[in-house]
């Protein structure tokens, strides 16, 4: 205890940190206000009342933990950060495929910032499109929401939506500019937290009913979430260190290269994006089969229920399939390869050029058989607690995106925390070790 107070006491004896901490959390405290603030027009206690009795399931209740309930209320922030996550996936594809964008790639701090200005404007048409059919499934089919609608709401609304999720893009970027930790992710991970205190004091209720199964019950759960964190960690910071061997060079007086360093290949390069893309797919069959006669729904109907054992076997081998294809598109082991060639490396006992893509594409297909299943394990551990008897909002936060995303964030945080310690002299947050964050480059420098 003594040693942890000592830290907070060093965080806030370096200036500038202070400083960037105390500007992230009231950044942060802006964007939860917004979450409240619902849209003009719109009856808010219809809107909450008609939501008590609806689920939010597959993509959006996705979309609705994304966004920090906002989505759910109505909010001038109902879109959330979604548009522009979905607009920097639509780049980073463009830059696998498109040369123009391979070209940005390269150009080092003026591509990327032309890379971030197309990402913005690409944003603003993907919430545009996205507003009217928000409006259209989460506002207007309630009837009482909104008691006067008309051409003139439903532009206002439209800007409104668009002009929202351009402040909580430019937050984000202004908390990775002028605070500490990535600031998309950390407005995710907010909206994530958001919800579980309530889930955590409806668990704790219910178990100490007296049907619930008492304290011991919830204890075992505390004991069954730790080691699923734990098992989280791993899958996150888990690498394959591969070798790689500079040539050495003399210039002058002076010795360069001549030293071994690693390239660490991530056992879950893709993170938790075959996760999100599994259950957009997931969600298809599951609309399919709610909009005709539930009674003959047949097979379709299995996919209805996202605790089910079809939902989840499915659900599973999509995950492992996306994390194969995703890492091949973010590892290129052709690019690694030339990277190396082109910086006088090369691993010890493989041929430069080829010979060492072969090898870094056999170690990348080796580690990454492992990592899917795990990350597929983790995805449907939420339907492993609810058949534990834990209840259905506590279950989410068991595995998942919403858990991956939790653990990823908070050791980026505590990374860039620790830097500015040590940087100034001060004792890391750890005893023994440093904490590594998910943020690794998989790329030699140039």
């Amino acid at each position: 205890m003594k040693r942890f107070i000592n830290t907070i006491r060093n965080i806030w004896k370096i200036e500038e940190l202070r400083q960037r901490i105390v500007l992230t959390l009231l950044l942060i405290l802006v964007y939860r206000l917004g979450t409240y603030v619902v849209l003009p027009g719109v009856d808010a206690g219809v809107l909450a009342a008609a939501k008590e009795s609806q689920s939010q399931d597959g993509i959006l209740g996705l979309i609705n933990i994304f966004a920090g309930g906002a989505f759910s209320r109505a909010s001038i922030f109902g879109l959330g950060i979604m548009p522009y996550i979905t607009s920097s996936i639509i780049i980073q594809l463009l830059g696998m495929a498109v040369p123009y964008f391979q070209k940005m790639q390269k150009e080092g701090e003026s591509g990327r910032k032309k890379i971030n200005q197309y990402t913005r404007f690409l944003t603003v048409g993907v919430t545009a499109v996205q507003a009217p059919g928000y409006i259209a499934t989460q506002i207007t089919n309630i009837p009482g929401a909104v008691p006067d609608v008309g051409s003139y709401w439903y532009m206002q609304s439209i800007i409104i939506l668009v002009t929202g999720t351009m402040f909580v893009m430019w937050l984000g970027e202004k908390i990775t500019d002028k605070g500490i930790g990535n600031g998309i992710s950390l407005i995710i991970m907010i909206g994530i937290i958001a919800r579980l205190p309530g889930a955590f004091l409806f668990e704790v209720s219910s178990r100490l009913d007296s049907q619930g199964g008492g304290l011991i019950m919830f204890l075992l759960e505390i004991v069954f979430l730790l080691f699923v964190v734990i098992g989280s960690i791993l899958l996150v910071q888990g690498t394959r260190r591969v070798p790689v061997q500079f040539a050495k060079k003399i210039v002058g007086n002076k010795q360069y290269g001549g030293v071994r360093q690693y390239i660490p290949l991530k056992v879950n390069a893709a993170g938790v994006m075959p996760i999100i893309f599994a259950q957009a797919i997931m969600f298809i069959p599951a609309a399919i089969a709610t909009m005709g006669d539930q009674s003959k729904g047949g097979f379709l109907m299995a996919f209805t229920d996202h605790f089910g054992l079809w939902y989840n076997v499915t659900f599973a081998i999509l995950i492992i399939l996306f994390t194969y294809f995703y890492t091949a598109i973010m590892v290129n082991p052709n690019q690694l390869a030339d990277d190396m060639k082109r910086n006088g490396g090369f691993v010890p006992g493989v041929k430069p050029g080829k010979k060492t893509a072969e090898f870094l594409d056999s170690v990348m297909s080796k580690i990454t058989l492992p990592g899917s299943i795990f990350l597929a394990i983790v995805a449907i551990m939420p339907a492993v607690a609810k058949v534990l008897g834990v209840s259905n909002e506590f279950a989410n936060f068991f595995g998942g995106t919403s858990l991956l995303i939790l653990v990823g964030v908070v050791l980026d945080t505590l990374q860039q925390i620790e830097s500015h310690l040590l940087n100034r002299q001060y004792e890391g947050l750890m005893k023994s070790g440093r904490i590594k964050g998910r943020t690794s480059s998989m790329q030699l420098q140039s």
